[in-house]
């Protein structure tokens, strides 16, 4: 790794360039991507910039761009995703709509030239070819190993959901007019060359995806060129648009994105945190337990929902975690469940009165939050879990689903594995009626996850795994998550057997292992 970033100019002496803060051109050969951890991949893919410099400066706050001068990069880079990777896909059967889009901006406006059904490698090519559009795949970690292995590792590090989509397009187009996501948005270039241009944003932080038009967005403030290797990180809410020049190759780029903070996640948050009383009831029904090797410690479940999307802003989080505030804060005070005045709800404006309450209320819930040590948010780390890939595996993924090594006894000492996928979370119990809910603890993993569904918004239930525990369990699982390792007759439970039964259970699960 160079010892020192150094700005580079643009190779041009007209129109606006990429600040200094923004461009930096290393200095010598970066190192391969490393997967050792989550944190080492990520400062091996932004670097040379330091992962201090890049959270303080520029992240959700203004574009980076990384140049570098390295073949090596710019052919691991090239092996991601290639256009002739279409071929092979298409025959294992890829839809239009669903797998693929083909499109060209005319005009300033975005042209779908999708056909229906499936997408054949020959037409696409001829879109391609005689049509000058663009080819966008979704979500190719489904099918491309090591995008699968540096989105995984991604997610483990911010703790939020990774998707990515490839575009391909061919020399003098361009596939989408200028807009703006609702994303954190990292682009590695593959093939090619690609020509950007970024504008000061109209929303900040944006929560939703929008198009603006070129009368309204003014002149670039950043203009560059993307050669293989590169890589471009830009905030959610940066306007850009982006073209393949005329007399080049096609140009072939993938979009790494995370943070999503759409409108609909809290929308859905929200939905969930009032009807909260009758959603634990109604939504395992249907749902049986597996493997009790002990009623009392642990049950296994299979929790069917609707799939949806994660979100990761400090709104989101509010929403979810006031939620169980308030149902636990009213169980100590009457205020809080005394009825609200009559006919408030056919005003058409707030009262004062009402205003005042609801003031007051909202100190109060500040002021035990202020204390409290309690886990915090629910839905939103279930939802995570649920919906993220699972760990890389290389083989056929058998230590995920199969337990290994010894079984766990009284005298083992056990440690916590794959735990970066893995929430511990307190709930009431969902296998209770609303009038008897107890808490309990529950463990959500994500070992068992379907990597072929990943950000796909499939229509279809999707399954979580995971176990439940009595809330006695929880300092006995806080000290497994805590420790390196530690022996099963240290952990704080009132039994042998209880302890015994709660690392059988982890170990079933694959979550433990004996050392």
């Amino acid at each position: 790794m160079p010892k020192k970033a150094k700005p580079a100019g643009s190779g041009k002496e007209e129109g606006p360039v990429p600040c200094k803060q923004m461009k930096v051109e290393a200095a010598g050969r970066p190192s391969a991507l490393n997967f050792d951890s989550p944190s080492s991949l990520f400062e091996s893919l932004i670097s040379p910039i330091k992962t201090e410099t890049f959270f303080k400066e520029f992240w959700e706050q203004k574009p980076l761009l990384i140049q570098r001068d390295d073949p090596a990069l710019a052919t691991y880079y090239g092996s991601l995703f290639k256009l002739t990777d279409l071929k092979s896909l298409c025959s294992r059967g890829m839809y239009y709509g669903r797998d693929v889009n083909v499109c060209r901006c005319v005009n300033g406006k975005k042209k779908v030239l999708n056909k229906d059904g499936k997408a054949h490698f020959l037409q696409l090519r001829k879109d391609f070819d005689q049509k000058r559009a663009t080819i966008q795949f979704h979500q190719p970690q489904r099918f491309k190993d090591e995008l699968w292995r540096i989105q995984e590792k991604l997610e483990c590090y911010f703790g939020s959901l990774v998707g990515s989509n490839v575009y391909i397009t061919p020399a003098g187009s361009q596939g989408l007019p200028p807009h703006y996501d609702d994303v954190e948005v990292f682009i590695l270039q593959l093939e090619g060359e690609k020509h950007w241009r970024l504008y000061h944003p109209t929303v900040s932080l944006a929560r939703e995806y929008s198009v603006e038009a070129e009368e309204r967005i003014g002149r670039p403030v950043h203009e560059f060129m993307l050669k293989p290797g590169d890589l471009l990180y830009f905030p959610r809410g940066t306007i850009h648009q982006a073209d393949t020049p005329a007399g080049l190759a096609h140009s072939t780029h993938v979009t790494i994105s995370t943070y999503q903070n759409n409108c609909c996640c809290m929308t859905s948050t929200y939905k969930t945190l009032q009807r909260k009383h009758i959603f634990y009831v109604l939504r395992d029904q249907h749902t049986p337990s597996r493997l009790r090797l002990n009623e009392r410690c642990r049950v296994g479940y299979h929790i069917k929902s609707q799939s949806s999307e994660a979100a990761s802003s400090w709104g989101d989080f509010l929403l979810d975690t006031i939620s169980g505030l308030v149902f636990d804060t009213a169980k100590e005070d009457v205020e809080l469940r005394a009825g609200i005045p009559r006919q408030l709800l056919l005003q058409v404006e707030s009262t004062t009165v009402a205003t005042r309450r609801l003031s007051g209320f909202l100190r109060t819930l500040a002021d035990r939050l202020e204390g409290t040590k309690e886990l915090l948010s629910s839905d939103m780390k279930k939802d995570f879990i649920m919906h993220r890939l699972p760990p890389y595996s290389a083989g056929d993924g058998a230590e995920l689903s199969t337990p290994g090594g010894k079984l766990p006894r009284l005298d083992s000492v056990v440690r916590l594995q794959f735990k970066d996928h893995i929430v511990l979370t307190v709930l009431p119990d969902q296998d209770q009626s609303d009038e008897a809910q107890e808490k309990m603890v529950y463990i959500y993993h994500s070992l068992k996850n379907r990597r072929e569904t990943h950000m796909m918004g499939n229509e279809e239930e999707t399954e979580s795994h995971g176990l439940r525990f009595p809330l006695s369990h929880l300092d006995a699982l806080k000290q497994i998550w805590n420790s390196s390792t530690i022996s099963v007759k240290d952990l704080k439970l009132t039994t042998d057997d209880e302890r015994e039964s709660l690392v059988l259970s982890l170990w079933t699960e694959c979550l433990i292992q004996v050392v």
